[in-house]
C-alpha cells in the first residue's frame, strides 16, 4: 500500500480547471482530498481538517499562497507545503525560502511529477526508505549521507554532499542558486563562475545527464531519467 493511501492533502488552486484537473489525477492516491479556491479559504480548510500535506499555487486572491503558507508554518511547522509556481515568479520563489516552503514546482505541472514529489514527502513522514533511489543505478543513503552506485560509494567532498543532499532533499524539482548558496556555502561569497566549476566537478564524479539544470533558475537530479 502507497504511504499517500494513509495521508490528507490539502489542495488550494484559484484556477477551478486546474483544481478540479489535479484532483481527478490525484484523489485516488490519497486517504483523503480536500480542495480549497484561495488562500483564505484554504487557511479555514487547514484549521479544520489538519492535512498531512498541502499544495498550493502562489498568485490566488483574496490571500496569495506564500500568506497562507506563512500562517500554516505558526499553526504547525512541520506541514509540507508543495508550492506551484510559473517562472515567471521567481521573486515569489526566492521568498518561499524564507517562508520555509518544503519543495516548489514549475508550472504547468505533471501531474506525475507532482505524485513522484509527494511520495518523496510521504517517505519523510513515515520515515520509510533510508536509502533513495536517484536514477542511473544512483542511491543517496540518508543515514550514512553518502552517495552509492550499485553498491560502490562514490567520493565527495563536504560540499559536494550538501549539494547533493540538498537535490535529494528536493527530489524530482529544481532548487534555486540562492538557495544552494544559502545550503552549501552558508554566509559566504560565491560566483555564478565557482559554482558552474563546483557543478562541473560533481558532474565529472557522477553522470552528465544525472544533474540537469535551467540558465539562471537552478539545478535538480534528473529523475525522469529513473
Amino acid at each position: 500500500m502507497s504511504g499517500l493511501s494513509k495521508l490528507t492533502v490539502l489542495f488550494v488552486e484559484d484556477e477551478e480547471y486546474i483544481r478540479e484537473a489535479l484532483h481527478k489525477a490525484m484523489a485516488d492516491e490519497f486517504h483523503k482530498c480536500i480542495l480549497a479556491r484561495d488562500g483564505e479559504d484554504g487557511l479555514k480548510k487547514f484549521k479544520k481538517y489538519k492535512p498531512d500535506i498541502v499544495i498550493t499555487d502562489i498568485m490566488m486572491p483574496i490571500m496569495d499562497g506564500l500568506s497562507m503558507a506563512k500562517e500554516i508554518k505558526h499553526l504547525s511547522k512541520t506541514t509540507p507545503i508543495v508550492v506551484l509556481s510559473a517562472f515567471s515568479e521567481k521573486e515569489k520563489l526566492l521568498e518561499a525560502i524564507d517562508v520555509g516552503i518544503d519543495k516548489y514546482l514549475i508550472k504547468p505541472i505533471d501531474p506525475e511529477e507532482l505524485l513522484d514529489v509527494l511520495h518523496f514527502l510521504s517517505a519523510e513522514l513515515f520515515n520509510e526508505d533510508a536509502c533513495v533511489d536517484l536514477g542511473f543505478d544512483y542511491q543517496f543513503d540518508k543515514n550514512r549521507r553518502v552517495l552509492v552506485k550499485e553498491g560502490n560509494t562514490i567520493f565527495l567532498t563536504k560540499k559536494e554532499l550538501l549539494f547533493i543532499s540538498i537535490l535529494v532533499k528536493n527530489l524530482g524539482v529544481f532548487v534555486l542558486h540562492d538557495e544552494i548558496k544559502k545550503h552549501v556555502w552558508t554566509n559566504k561569497k560565491v560566483t555564478d563562475s565557482a559554482i558552474r566549476t563546483f557543478i562541473k566537478r560533481v558532474r565529472e564524479k557522477t553522470d552528465k545527464d544525472f544533474i540537469k539544470n535551467i540558465p539562471g533558475l537552478g539545478y535538480k537530479i534528473n529523475t525522469q531519467e529513473r
